[in-house]
C-alpha cells in the first residue's frame, strides 16, 4: 500500500495498535469489576486537565494531564465501602464536572480562533493521530510497553483481584495495592487513547472488545486473548478505512468495534444452537 510510504501513517498504525492492545487488556478487568463506565469518567477528567494545560500554555500537556488522571483513577478505584459517595455517583460527578469546567476554561481563555474545532478534535479524536510527532510516538511506545509488561507480570494477581477481592485478601494478596496498580494503568491508557479516539469514545475502545470476547469465550485467559486480537484488528481496520475514506479516525474505529461485537453475538447464537 502506497500510504505506508508516509511516516505519519506508519506512526499512526504503530500507536493505534499499541493503544488498542493496552485498552483491551484492562478492559476485561473493568467489565468484570463493574467499572465499565470509569473510562468515560476519566476521559472527561483528562479533557478538563488538557484545558487547564492549554490555559497555562504548557508545551507538554502530558505533564499535567497524566498525573491528574492518575489521581482521579486512584480515588475512584480505591476501596469504597466507607465512602460517602459511592462509585457510580462519584464517576458521574467527576465526569460531568471536569467536562464542564474544561469547556468553560476553553471559552474564557481562548487560545485559538477555532474553539469548536479544537473541542471537536479533543472529544472525538478527529485525525489528530495522523499528526503525531516522533517524540510523541516514542512516549506512547514506552508507556504502552510498560503497561503490557505490568499486566503480564502481575497477571495472576490481577486475575485474583478481578474475580474475588475478599478471597484474594484472605489468601494474603495485597488487593489494595493491585487496585492501585489497575487504577494507574487505566489512567495511562485513557491519556494515550485520547489521541486515537478522543475523550468521548474511549469507553468504546475499552468495553467493546471485552464484551465481544465474552460472547464467544468463558475463561478469563481466553477472553483476554480474544479481546486483544479483536481490539488490534478493529483498530487497524478503522485506521486504514479512515485514511482511505477520509472519515474521522475515532468514530471509524468504534464502528469497526461495533461490527465485531455484532459478529461475535452471531457466533454465540450459532454456538447455542449447536449445543442444543
Amino acid at each position: 500500500m502506497t500510504y505506508l510510504q508516509f511516516g505519519y501513517v506508519r506512526y499512526a498504525l504503530i500507536v493505534g495498535v499499541l493503544i488498542a492492545l493496552c485498552s483491551s487488556l484492562l478492559g476485561v478487568t473493568l467489565v468484570l469489576k463493574r467499572f465499565s463506565y470509569i473510562g468515560d469518567g476519566l476521559s472527561h477528567v483528562a479533557f478538563g486537565a488538557m484545558a487547564v494545560a492549554g490555559v497555562l500554555h504548557l508545551s507538554n500537556n502530558m505533564l499535567l494531564v497524566l498525573p491528574v488522571t492518575m489521581i482521579c483513577a486512584i480515588l475512584l478505584l480505591r476501596p469504597g465501602r466507607n465512602a460517602r459517595i459511592k462509585g457510580d455517583a462519584a464517576i458521574a460527578m467527576i465526569s460531568v464536572g471536569a467536562l464542564a469546567v474544561g469547556y468553560l476554561l476553553l471559552n474564557i481563555f481562548k487560545s485559538s480562533g477555532n474553539l469548536a474545532g479544537d473541542v471537536c478534535t479533543t472529544l472525538f479524536g478527529s485525525m489528530s493521530i495522523l499528526t503525531l510527532r516522533p517524540a510523541e510516538v516514542w512516549l506512547c511506545f514506552g508507556l504502552s510497553i510498560a503497561v503490557i509488561i505490568l499486566f503480564l507480570f502481575f497477571y495472576n494477581r490481577i486475575f485474583a483481584v478481578t474475580f474475588d477481592e475478599d478471597f484474594a485478601r484472605a489468601t494474603g494478596t495485597k488487593a489494595d495495592a493491585y487496585n492501585l496498580l489497575i487504577a494507574t494503568v487505566i489512567a495511562v491508557i485513557i491519556v494515550l487513547a485520547m489521541n486515537l479516539v478522543g475523550s468521548l469514545l474511549i469507553s468504546a475502545l475499552i468495553i467493546f472488545p471485552a464484551m465481544s470476547a465474552m460472547r464467544v469465550f468463558k475463561s478469563f485467559r481466553s477472553v483476554t486473548v480474544c479481546s486483544a486480537v479483536l481490539s488490534v484488528c478493529c483498530a487497524l481496520a478503522g485506521l486504514l478505512i479512515s485514511i482511505l475514506a477520509g472519515t474521522p479516525t475515532g468514530s471509524t474505529i468504534v464502528a469497526a468495534d461495533i461490527a465485531a461485537f455484532l459478529v461475535c453475538c452471531g457466533i454465540a447464537k450459532l454456538q447455542r444452537r449447536t449445543v442444543s
